[in-house]
């Protein structure tokens, strides 16, 4: 059993880690009290291998609670702060958002993590992760948010992914002004900047 011990609620993440930044987005968008405690990614302190043994980022410690996979927290977080709301209340609209970040997750983000973490071929994966996000411009368009007119968890997921594209020489907001119009709405945010941990600020531009 762990020795570590917290008598309130704390987020363990990894200071360049999308899904972890993209649940400090949910925590600050909620304003939720919460304790956050950066870590290095190659070296991860032995007590937080105890709490999750996969080492998936992030983990959430609320009481005797330990939860370590960002949406599953992420929806925790929504659950038990539901103000604001970043889900539709109704069981379909759920469903259908659920189904949307999972294909964001299987698509686009593994994508960016082949790009970050298995760099054998990165431009075959920045192609394909380019191109797929040009094909669905169409959806960053119709709404003001994504498929939904007002701020979701997807968002908070996306903002994340779009906000490394740049840095690492994708210009997806050179061949689309919709997805850069999209983005800017996102990092204009005061949670999407309270989010970035000081590795992460270095990675984007608030003046795309």
């Amino acid at each position: 059993m762990t020795n570590y011990h917290t008598s309130g609620m704390t987020l363990i993440s990894p200071d360049d880690c999308i899904w972890s930044q993209s649940t400090r987005m949910v925590i600050y968008e909620k304003q939720i009290p919460i304790e956050l405690k950066f870590y290095d990614a190659n070296n991860p302190p032995d007590y937080l291998l105890e709490l999750n043994p996969n080492a998936l980022s992030p983990t959430l410690i609320d009481k005797e609670l330990i939860l370590y996979h960002a949406t599953i927290i992420m929806e925790y977080l929504e659950e038990r702060f539901p103000q604001p709301a970043l889900n539709k209340m109704d069981p379909i609209s759920k469903a259908n958002n659920r189904m949307i970040i999972k294909r964001i997750s299987d698509d686009w983000c593994q994508l960016l993590e082949a790009i970050l973490y298995r760099p054998e071929d990165p431009q075959q994966s920045k192609k394909f992760l380019t191109e797929s996000l040009l094909s669905s411009v169409p959806l960053f368009r119709a709404k003001k948010y994504f498929m939904s007119d007002s701020f979701t968890l997807i968002d908070c997921i996306l903002a994340t992914l779009l906000w490394r594209l740049p840095k690492l020489g994708i210009p997806i907001f050179d061949h689309s002004p919709d997805i850069k119009n999209y983005a800017q709405r996102l990092f204009s945010r005061p949670s999407f900047k309270d989010s970035l941990s000081r590795t992460e600020r270095k990675l984007g531009d608030f003046n795309l």
